[in-house]
């Protein structure tokens, strides 16, 4: 991901204005962030993916999508303007993000609502969020926790937090979720939703979870009480280890807040994002998860941690 200046964005926009086949905007917790595209898999994905925003509503952000069959895959964003270039993404799973990203990069330096690259579920009226590296279990543990029944699905893979005196609030921003194939085969439940849908090449699709759970199974806020950070470690053979604030901002930090999809990453971002994550781990309960058990033992693990919850 390359950074450019605003020079350099408005010649690129001008490049390749005649190519702006579609144009959408998405609401992404208050934001419309714009989708300028010609490639058709694209804009379908992003219908199915985001809420709608009023074509009255002039956009924050922007994201340009694109093929360009002589030039290498790259992504450019210039801060100033919140826009976007990418040439040759053909993950949605990227491009999703980004768009998520631009939001986050308005929202938190505009209104001091920030960006957790994670899971949000509400069980039992309180908010658990997973927060974990790609590869360490997040998507699966938190379809997992959503087979419960008091369980309810704010948001699978990102969502955006407001800090106040009380228990911090999390919202939830995406219509529909982007889920790997072997869900199903994980968690039956899931069977009958992965039957329903077509997948793309790398093996995920969008899908409406509300299938399964019905529409109350999905909710667009919680109040966070209980974080539990991911990490797949065979050398570690502790399973649940309790953190303190500190021990879990260092896991944060150590691996880039698990989010590799941050936009700017300049000493002024860090600090507010370092800031951001100190208080909300102080206002949470936070347990570390190694997940190198089977699935259904981790998931088992994880309920337990909860139960203890107070």
């Amino acid at each position: 991901m390359q950074l450019i200046a605003t020079e350099e964005k408005d010649r690129l926009y001008e490049e390749y204005e005649k190519r702006y086949l579609y144009t959408r905007k998405a609401s992404i917790y208050g934001c419309c962030i714009k989708l300028l595209t010609e490639v058709d898999y694209v804009k379908d994905r992003w219908d199915d993916n985001f809420y709608t925003m009023s074509e009255d509503v002039r956009s924050h952000g922007r994201l340009i999508v694109l093929e360009e069959s002589q030039k290498e895959m790259s992504v450019k964003y210039d801060p100033y303007t919140k826009t976007a270039f990418l040439i040759n993404v053909d993950y949605y799973g990227w491009i999703k993000s980004i768009a998520l990203a631009v939001a986050g990069d308005v929202l938190e330096d505009a209104h001091r609502i920030f960006s957790v690259h994670g899971a949000a579920i509400d069980v039992g009226g309180h908010g658990v969020s997973l927060i974990a590296p790609p590869g360490t279990g997040k998507t699966t543990h938190s379809w997992g926790l959503s087979r419960l029944k008091d369980a309810r699905l704010v948001a699978d893979d990102w969502y955006f937090v407001r800090l106040s005196t009380r228990e911090p609030l999390a919202f939830g921003s995406e219509k529909n979720s982007y889920i790997e194939a072997d869900i199903g085969k994980i968690w039956g439940e899931y069977e009958k939703l992965v039957e329903k849908v077509q997948f793309d090449p790398q093996g995920r699709a969008i899908v409406n979870v509300r299938w399964i759970v019905g529409s109350g199974g999905v909710v667009p806020m919680t109040s966070m009480r209980e974080i539990i950070l991911l990490k797949r470690d065979p050398k570690d053979k502790r399973i649940v280890t309790e953190l303190t604030a500190k021990e879990a901002l260092e896991h944060l930090l150590t691996n880039n807040f698990c989010n590799p999809h941050q936009l700017v990453t300049d000493r002024r971002k860090l600090e507010l994002r370092k800031d951001f994550f100190k208080q909300y781990l102080k206002q949470t309960r936070v347990h570390m998860v190694n997940t190198t058990l089977p699935p259904q033992k981790t998931q088992q693990k994880i309920r337990e941690i909860l139960t203890k919850s107070p």
